[in-house]
């Protein structure tokens, strides 16, 4: 499901036009963004967490000339899934 079909569900389901549907979408997904930025964490019931990870500079390689390569270091969201979700997939059937 991509955000437009997100926006789409929601309009049909709450009787919102799509524009304050998409409104409310994007100030959720504003939520995750703004908690992330300040606390380092977001946590959503049901979910999962979102968490901010520092990643160390290390010594890569190029892949077409083999050359080491210097990779700075970086911050990444690492995201742990809660058990209700880990549940919930347990019953998929993969393809």
């Amino acid at each position: 499901m991509n955000k437009s079909e997100i926006v789409d569900k929601i309009a049909a389901d709450h009787e919102l036009t799509k524009v304050k549907a998409k409104e409310i979408v994007e100030q959720v997904f504003g939520f995750v963004g703004t908690d992330l930025k300040k606390e380092g964490r977001f946590s959503f019931p049901d979910l999962g967490t979102f968490t901010v990870t520092q990643r160390a500079a290390r010594t890569g390689r190029n892949p077409a000339t083999g050359e080491a390569i210097k990779i700075k270091a970086s911050k990444n969201v690492r995201f742990k899934a809660a058990p209700a979700l880990k549940d919930l997939v347990a019953k998929v059937k993969v393809k």
